[in-house]
């Protein structure tokens, strides 16, 4: 057995069947205190709806918290100050403004709850039926200002606009260096669309739950390596039926 990194999306990944994630928390927490394994959650959600779930849900507190979409990092378990080296790295070239009112002339593009806007995120819910002529547009205004974004749609609903250089997947890349861990110390887990970048930014060892929305199901199949594991289990018992595949526990 040896230290490596645990990142993990939060719902509908590690949240979702109860026993399961007391199960894993066990594994996690053993891990943790005998070879000094580093817990991370990665997660669409703000701080403040972070917290809401750990007041419902039997989470362990993790060693670093990765929120609204890979944008903010956070340390100890307060969670009220974002670490200020990686929300420097974010700032080049990002006009939240002006993003914002290039997505005000869209009808579709209807604001997400205010505790889910933050200063590297504007976030809009996008009904399916419209997202595949209105994200192209959305896009093109976008370029034409020379925003430097990135856009994630993910669960048929949410669309987050981004700095170009922020998203979970270089979050984790980021907290590798700080602690060094190299990919193939590093497992990161999840389940939408936002999690194709905890998969797609390296060789990282990744698990896809079973019950992974379509976004990414197909993401997959277009990328089959052998340090991806497809489970065959739902939620909390897909990512312990892949640590044991990838001989993480």
């Amino acid at each position: 057995m040896r230290p490596f990194l645990f990142v993990s999306d939060l719902d509908y990944t590690l949240v979702g069947d109860d026993q399961a994630l007391e199960e894993l928390n066990g594994e996690l927490d053993k891990h943790r205190k005998q070879y000094g394994t580093k817990i991370v959650y990665a997660t669409g959600r703000s701080p403040a709806l972070f917290k809401q779930l750990a007041a419902e849900k039997s989470l362990l507190v993790p060693d670093a918290l990765i929120s609204s979409v890979g944008t903010e990092i956070y340390f100890g378990s307060n969670y009220e100050t974002p670490d200020p080296e990686w929300s420097i790295r974010l700032s080049n070239a990002w006009n939240r403004d002006l993003v914002e009112e290039i997505a005000a002339r869209f009808v579709e593009l209807v604001p997400q709850q205010a505790s889910e806007q933050r200063p590297f995120k504007v976030s809009y819910l996008l009904k399916e039926e419209t997202a595949t002529e209105v994200l192209p547009q959305v896009k093109h205004l976008l370029e034409k200002q020379n925003i430097k974004f990135n856009l994630i749609y993910s669960g048929s609903q949410d669309l987050d606009i981004l700095p170009f250089n922020a998203n979970k997947g270089l979050a984790v890349k980021y907290l590798q260096e700080k602690w060094q861990f190299t990919a193939n110390e590093t497992v990161v887990c999840g389940d939408s669309g936002n999690d194709i970048a905890l998969f797609s930014v390296g060789e990282e060892r990744g698990i896809i739950v079973a019950n992974a929305r379509p976004e990414l199901l197909q993401w997959y199949m277009a990328n089959k390596t052998d340090y991806r594991y497809f489970a065959k289990s739902y939620y909390a018992n897909g990512i312990i039926e892949g640590l044991r595949y990838l001989n993480f526990i």
